[in-house]
């Protein structure tokens, strides 16, 4: 299964040749709206910087190897009342589990958290100020144990809100011997992928 970064809180994950995007944005400082061809589009919420459907041109024909399952969450500490629902979409084929977390702004509930728990991978906010910032990202992280981290949604060299923080509050509560800075903005995930923090580069 293949991994790859479109940057901001957008991933394309691909199995089998099958293609799925998720959280297309448009209008974020600093990077090019997504503009890519894939099999199918799913969405966290409806802001801006997570629904650009239209920046996602959509084939037909392939049958999905992809089960799909939503655990509904919400994008604040408020149930919802400031920044409206989150979904989490998880992904299996090939044997594997990935979550992607959304827009997650709070700590998660047992239930939610059981649904999530045995992820090999999973994207998850840490920028802060509207989602979970990286101190309560790492706290979910460390509750659930998937065995690859993808962090997202956070400020870097040249991109990213600058109301939301960068990724190294997010990257200290984790042994710098698990950290992988990668050189390339995709990740084969196979069922020996080492258990590790991975900081996909910036696409160019």
């Amino acid at each position: 299964m293949r991994i790859s970064w479109l940057r901001h809180a957008c991933f394309l994950i691909e199995s089998d040749g099958y293609q799925v995007v998720l959280d297309p944005f448009d209008e974020v400082p600093g990077c090019p709206d997504t503009a890519v061809e894939a099999d199918a589009v799913l969405c966290s919420h409806e802001h801006h910087d997570h629904n650009n459907r239209a920046g996602v041109k959509l084939r037909a024909g392939k049958v999905s190897p992809f089960t799909v399952t939503v655990v509904e969450t919400f994008h604040d500490e408020k149930a919802g009342t400031l920044r409206g629902d989150n979904k989490i979409h998880v992904l299996q084929a090939e044997g594997m589990k990935v979550a992607h977390m959304g827009d997650l702004g709070h700590p998660l509930s047992e239930e939610q958290a059981e649904v999530l728990r045995g992820c090999d991978a999973m994207m998850i906010p840490v920028g802060g100020f509207y989602t979970v910032d990286g101190e309560t990202a790492a706290a979910i992280v460390k509750r659930l144990k998937p065995r690859v981290v993808i962090p997202m949604h956070y400020r870097g060299e040249g991109f990213g809100f600058d109301v939301i923080d960068t990724v190294e509050p997010f990257l200290s509560h984790f042994p710098a011997e698990k950290v992988y800075r990668m050189t390339e903005s995709s990740l084969e995930l196979t069922k020996e992928t080492p258990e590790q923090v991975a900081v996909p580069a910036f696409p160019e």
